[in-house]
């Protein structure tokens, strides 16, 4: 099935939902017909964790990153207001979950609530691996300069040990497949600011182990800035998050679409 971006999965959902048409045959005498994600395998990973503050003791441990060493987790940024990113990435995960299930999809979230410590960034990598999924998105939102505005999509470069060599190609099309559905979803702009930024809202980055240990296609979404005013009330708002949730969902559809 190849699907479009755009209004897409607007008319993929109608369309699992919607019921015969008058005078035809029923929907309870229909059988079913196939989701359009159905036997796919996703994982998303939210970033941090709502404990992480209390426990530098474990956050701070080295692990492996492909190559290198790095702390087993951070505790993220959040906005001039408070509102922490390690709450943004699980709200925007169990939204973007639910639009996937509904679709068919076998999703699992490398964490179960915001009340833990980390996983260590090995371990969610781990996560995505064991289950094999075919597309893993990590969840952020950035804490760059107040000036700066919008999203960017990280996608993997070649890790220093080399082993993620074979998902290069593909993390790009799931990376560019997230960036357009941003774009037309959100409305934010796509970032352009200092960080790795390659062109307009896409980066690539060998310093980050998720991408770095993935075995299978992977994008990491900066979704806004939260230290800027405006991406920071967009951000915070349920109606913000709701956008950002049916981005991530429409992007890996598209990926997953085309990809047939």
């Amino acid at each position: 099935m190849r699907i479009s971006r755009g209004p897409a999965l607007s008319a993929l959902i109608a369309l699992a939902v919607a019921t015969g048409a008058p005078g035809g045959v029923s929907a309870a005498e229909r059988p079913p017909a196939p989701l359009p994600l159905d036997g796919r395998r996703i994982v998303l990973d939210p970033g941090h964790n709502g404990a992480n503050a209390r426990h530098p003791e474990i956050i701070n441990r080295l692990v492996e990153a492909g190559g290198f060493k790095k702390p087993c987790n951070t505790t993220g940024t959040s906005t001039n207001a408070g509102y922490a990113e390690h709450a943004f990435t699980y709200d925007v995960a169990v939204r973007a979950a639910g639009i996937l299930r509904g679709l068919g999809a076998t999703v699992t979230l490398t964490r179960p609530d915001d009340k833990g410590v980390g996983p260590c960034v090995d371990r969610r990598a781990r996560i995505a691996n064991s289950r094999r999924a075919e597309v893993v998105v990590s969840i952020h939102a950035d804490g760059a300069s107040a000036r700066a505005r919008g999203f960017h999509v990280i996608e993997p470069a070649l890790a220093p040990d080399k082993g993620n060599r074979r998902i290069l190609t593909s993390s790009d099309g799931l990376a560019r497949a997230l960036r357009a559905s941003f774009s037309s979803v959100t409305g934010l702009p796509r970032a352009t600011y200092p960080g790795g930024i390659r062109e307009p809202g896409l980066a690539r980055r060998s310093d980050l182990a998720g991408l770095n240990l993935a075995r299978q296609p992977a994008a990491m979404i900066e979704c806004g800035n939260m230290r800027n005013s405006t991406d920071a009330r967009f951000l915070s708002s349920g109606s913000g998050r709701g956008k950002v949730a049916r981005a991530v969902a429409e992007g890996v559809l598209a990926y997953l679409g085309a990809e047939r």
